[in-house]
Parts: structure tokens; sequence; C-alpha cells
């Protein structure tokens, strides 16, 4: 993309709003989690949700082998969650020690301190021409418990 047409798109990109989210997912004896904030509702019937994943990350295989992701929608001004998943997370570490977790019906883990949380089944995984791969999942289980989402916006859209 031509850099003149880059600094004029950039802004604009960034003003696109989105939640902040701990994208977790578990297999076998693994199980870890991810700050997102490119979630989406895809679907009204089945209720259906779609992330974007930059390529690499060490959740991507949890997901596809599991054939599972959950999603824990972070409460305004979380600092906690911020600060434990915004950085990354080591593939050997348990990121869920030290929290309380919801008694889930699929295997991802679901942070009981998050303002809602949604489980899901995965329905379809893209790997398109970008630098993220697209997971979309049905709804089966959820709930909202109290609090106002974190919202986020970038002044950049070319960075998080």
């Amino acid at each position: 993309m031509d850099e003149a047409v880059v600094e004029q798109v950039a802004p604009a990109l960034g003003k696109i709003p989105s939640g902040l989210y701990i994208l977790t997912a578990a297999f076998e004896d693994r199980r870890t989690g991810m700050l997102a904030s490119w979630v989406q509702q895809a679907s009204f019937q089945p209720p259906m949700v779609s992330v974007a994943v930059n390529k690499g990350r060490p959740i991507m295989p949890l997901i596809s082998d599991s054939h599972q992701f959950g999603l824990c929608q972070v409460p305004k001004n979380d600092k906690v969650l911020l600060r434990k998943f915004a950085s990354g997370i080591d593939p050997d570490e348990d990121p869920f020690l030290g929290f309380e977790l919801v008694d889930a019906v699929t295997n991802s883990p679901i942070l009981a301190n998050g303002m809602a949380y949604l489980e899901c089944e995965l329905v379809c995984h893209m790997d398109y021409e970008g630098d993220h791969d697209l997971f979309i999942g049905k709804v089966v289980n959820g709930a909202y418990f109290d609090g106002d989402p974190y919202v986020h916006i970038r002044p950049d859209g070319f960075k998080y």
C-alpha cells in the first residue's frame, strides 16, 4: 500500500472501536490465553462470533486441536487481566493459576472475574492472505456478570 494512503487510512482504521477480551483455549494438558481485541458477532442464528489472531500465536494450535475457544470480556478499567494477558504468555506457563474459573461446558478456561463470557465450538478457521487468521465459533454457553466493557480505540489502525 502506498505510504501516503497508509498515513491517510491509519487514523480511520484506528477509530473502529473494539472490546478487549481474554481469548482462551485448552487441549490435553495445555491451556493458555491471550488478549484479543478483534472480536465481532458474526451471526444471530445460530449465535456466532469471529476472532482474529495474529499468525504464530501459541493459542492457535490449541483452538485448532480442541475445536473450542472461550472469550472472557474484560471489564472497564480492569488492570489485573490486562497486565497478565497483554504481554504474552510463555508456552510452558499456565496463566490461569491464581484466578477463579467458572465451571465451563467446554474445556476452555473461563475467568470468573470477567464482565461476561462466551464458550464457543469452532466452526471455521480461515487462513486468508493477511497477518492474522480468523476463527469463527458457534456460541454454546455464556453469561453476563456485571459491569461495562473495556472499549479500545487505537490512534493508528496499523498497530495494536
